[in-house]
């Protein structure tokens, strides 16, 4: 571990702890203020016991920061070694710990200490990799003078090479340059590559020279404004490092630590809440699955998540045969024959995705974002859809725009995948709280969710 990600853990670590032992606090006091003192450091000794098999297990302790946020860490942690902690009590010591009491308490008390706390570890993550950022393996596109200085002032970065452009003045030793950017495709497909620096010199416009030295003969100040838009085609940020001013191509809404967190901490209590509304309907539904055909409950086919990652999703099993879980090749077709009786119901109202819920518990899905899909058709649309892997930044959902607006179901034609990537592009630049929120309830609601289902 860097010294970087060091003093990041120590921060996150002590904010958790904090965190927690306060919620067991307030639940403890909450659930039953005669407690004797000795109980009391019992219970405190037992649930930082539980804390530290939980993280073992789950590997989710703040330390694991780069692949969530300290507000859901704390939330879902807790959430979970709480239940776990009163059951072992009230198993053993059920006078300690009143059930109705122990809800409440955890209810209340979750929301109002972690997330202040949490918040407050945030800002101080947020300051240090401001001012000590974290090494990235980053490719610098260019050979000049301007590359130079550029990797002058990435001094935190992992450089991992150059890329020569056509007819461009080499200064950078040729053990440097790892390729011409006519081969980029293929250097990115077989090298870990974090970020892009463009350091090709633009060779500015004699219009623009004569403006600015128009201006200067007579004392005039100038102030110059670049047509992002029209070169990138999107919404961007500047960042400076160091003495270098840089763009950020592709600045979207939650690259913002503050709303990651809040979608993750939403996610997280959304996703609780919905396992145990729904806990008697799971039930019911594993048993007609069972009954109709015979095999297992659940279906477990790998998916393709965050930053290209396969990881498990779990769904109801609505087929008697099931394709290859591994990336087969047959999706499933209208009026399908391997579909089940039951199966068809499960998938006309998307019943067969709410275990899923789980998938958010565990921290490799959101409630909202795009839909995950099979590795082969991942590589389909990777090649067909221009700008198809940048919805993979995030998590991928439940649910998701392109579903709540029809696009759902087979990507068999060109429309079909350029409007499903379309809607899942749109949703990550132009996200809020209040749009997942819209989502949500057109999932349940709005009759285009259930379009082509099937």
């Amino acid at each position: 571990m860097t010294k970087h990600w060091q003093r990041v853990s120590v921060i996150l670590i002590g904010g958790e702890i904090l965190s927690l032992n306060l919620i067991v606090f307030f639940v403890i006091y909450y659930v039953n203020e005669n407690i004797q003192k000795s109980n009391i450091w019992l219970l405190f000794i037992g649930f930082i016991l539980f804390w530290i098999l939980f993280s073992y297990w789950r590997k989710v302790s703040a330390i694991n920061f780069r692949e969530g946020s300290p507000l859901s860490n704390v939330l879902s942690k807790a959430y979970i070694i709480l239940m776990c902690f009163a059951t072992f009590l009230y198993l053993f010591h059920p006078a300690i710990v009143p059930q109705i009491n122990l809800i409440m308490a955890t209810v209340l008390g979750l929301p109002a200490i972690a997330i202040p706390v949490s918040f407050l570890a945030i800002t101080a993550v947020n300051y240090i990799k401001t001012y000590e950022p974290e090494k990235k393996h980053t490719l610098i596109a260019g050979v000049g003078n301007l590359a130079l200085n550029v990797e002058k002032s990435l001094s935190n970065r992992e450089i991992q090479g150059y890329i020569k452009c056509k007819n461009e003045e080499c200064q950078v030793g040729k053990d440097k340059i790892v390729g011409e950017l006519a081969g980029i495709y293929d250097y990115l497909k077989k090298n870990p590559v974090d970020e892009i620096v463009i350091a090709i010199p633009v060779k500015p416009s004699k219009k623009i020279r004569n403006i600015v030295k128009a201006a200067d003969y007579y004392g005039i100040r100038v102030k110059y404004v670049p047509d992002y838009q029209n070169l990138f085609g999107t919404s961007v940020k500047t960042k400076r490092y160091g003495s270098i001013e840089t763009v950020n191509v592709r600045q979207l809404p939650l690259d913002g630590s503050l709303p990651s967190s809040l979608k993750n901490g939403f996610d997280k209590l959304f996703a609780f809440i919905a396992i145990i509304l729904l806990m008697p309907l799971f039930l019911v539904l594993a048993i007609l699955i069972k009954a109709d055909s015979p095999g297992p409950v659940f279906y477990c086919p790998i998916r393709i998540g965050k930053a290209g990652k396969p990881f498990r999703v779990i769904k109801f099993r609505t087929m008697s045969v099931s394709d290859d879980p591994a990336g087969g090749t047959m999706s499933t077709q209208s009026n399908d024959p391997r579909v089940t009786k039951i199966g068809k119901l499960l998938r006309a109202y998307s019943l067969d995705e709410l275990p899923q819920f789980f998938n958010v518990l565990i921290g490799n899905m959101s409630v909202v974002g795009p839909r995950p899909h099979r590795s082969y058709l991942n590589e389909q649309l990777q090649k067909s859809e221009e700008k198809y892997m940048i919805r993979h930044y995030y998590k991928p959902g439940i649910t998701g725009w392109a579903q709540v607006n029809g696009w759902r179901g087979p990507t068999e034609t060109k429309e079909q995948k350029s409007q499903r990537t379309r809607h899942d592009i749109w949703y990550m630049e132009n996200w809020s709280f209040l749009l997942d929120l819209k989502i949500i309830l057109l999932t349940i609601f709005s009759s285009k969710t259930r379009k082509n289902a099937f």
